[in-house]
């Protein structure tokens, strides 16, 4: 029989995926692939309903239905303070999943370094190899996952093409503070690297934490690319939504690869959220206080545990040191949680490059009713 790629042989399927399979199997509490479980706001179900029953279930353009790239251009400018024009800074992707995989195969060349802070969400490991490049990690230190900045350098000094920074971060829940990034943005500028970063949680910041965009630090506009998508924000991961955000130099060049890696998201879709691009500024500050409120319970829960945890500044997750419990391997540990406590989580170790098994990863991107259920099962755990 002919082999396949050995590229494929180097990487799993997805844990995270696999966690959502392994609670349906279990009838657990799925806290771990990071989906919610409430629909999004009336107005976009009300565009997508009108949508079946228009015009656009035909190709879009390429790089995205002009009046997705429009409301775009005026959202990214309003809260970034950057000009973006529709037609030369923007490309619309199946997901931020897809921007970032063409993110990487636009800035770099088989065999070239990727820098990338570990934890890290577990896709960008798959895009490096999958894209033939080399991860080098600079590392994230708990509790607060700071980072060492002599270590940082090591990682830019090293040679390579962009470096990946997630921001509010998965899994840890960080938000970098200018500070940090005006020292990413100084390292950036001295080694002549792309900056690739994974904004998808920008909306979802917890007082008196605050998202600071890097493409709007001095000097850092030509040199950062922005992956986002509207899945997190609007409560449809499904419809695969995303974008790309980027110098003109880089967007020519990236709508090559968009188009021969998917040719484009789907039409209907890309007009329906129009709807949702339209919301006041006051749909954003809601959504973060709904996701505080999430927050607050099901930390109240872990409180109860005498766990210790991460406490998460933003996007939708929980570091969970899981040590006290004497397990030598953390899938083993989400396994008999998913079937003996009823809550399914996402193995820790799947977010580091060395071996790391003392954590798990919750998410609270829930209904109320939902965190409630699942904490009372997790008070099961209190040591």
């Amino acid at each position: 029989m002919p082999t396949t790629s050995r590229r494929t042989a180097v990487f799993t399927e997805s844990l995270i995926r696999e966690m959502t399979r392994v609670a349906a199997q279990h009838g657990a509490i799925n806290l771990s692939q990071g989906f919610p479980d409430f629909n999004p706001p009336q107005v976009i179900l009300d565009a997508a309903k009108a949508e079946m029953d228009g015009d656009h279930h035909q190709y879009a353009i390429t790089w995205g239905a002009q009046p997705l790239r429009q409301a775009l251009a005026a959202k990214l400018s309003r809260f970034t303070g950057l000009p973006c024009d529709l037609e030369r800074n923007l490309v619309v992707t199946c997901g931020a999943t897809e921007a970032m995989m063409a993110a990487v195969m636009t800035v770099a060349d088989v065999g070239d370094k990727i820098g990338l802070f570990s934890p890290f969400y577990e896709n960008y490991s798959a895009d490096a190899v999958l894209s033939g490049v080399q991860p080098v990690f600079a590392k994230l230190n708990p509790p607060d996952y700071s980072f060492d900045v002599a270590d940082l350098r090591r990682v830019f000094a090293s040679g390579i093409k962009a470096f990946i920074l997630c921001n509010p971060s998965n899994p840890t829940g960080k938000v970098f503070t200018r500070s940090e990034l005006e020292q990413i943005a100084t390292l950036a500028q001295e080694f002549d690297v792309w900056i690739i970063t994974d904004e998808v949680y920008e909306h979802i910041v917890f007082a008196p934490h605050h998202h600071e965009y890097m493409s709007a630090l001095p000097g850092m506009a030509e040199r950062t690319i922005m992956c986002s998508s509207l899945s997190k924000t609007f409560a449809i991961t499904g419809w695969r939504l995303g974008y790309l955000y980027a110098p003109p130099a880089f967007i020519d060049q990236a709508r090559k690869v968009h188009d021969f890696l998917t040719v484009g998201a789907a039409a209907p879709l890309q007009h329906a959220i129009v709807a949702g691009l339209k919301l006041p500024d006051t749909y954003y500050a809601g959504l973060a206080a709904e996701y505080g409120e999430r927050r607050t319970i099901l930390l109240s829960y872990l409180d109860q545990t005498g766990l210790r945890y991460s406490q998460p500044a933003g996007a939708y997750f929980v570091m969970l040191d899981i040590s006290p419990f004497g397990y030598a391997n953390d899938i083993d540990f989400a396994r008999w949680m998913t079937r003996e406590i009823g809550v399914a989580p996402v193995p820790g170790s799947v977010f580091f490059h060395t071996p790391e098994h003392r954590y798990i990863r919750l998410n609270f991107a829930k209904k109320h009713v939902t965190l409630h259920a699942a904490g009372e099962r997790l008070l099961k755990l209190k040591r």
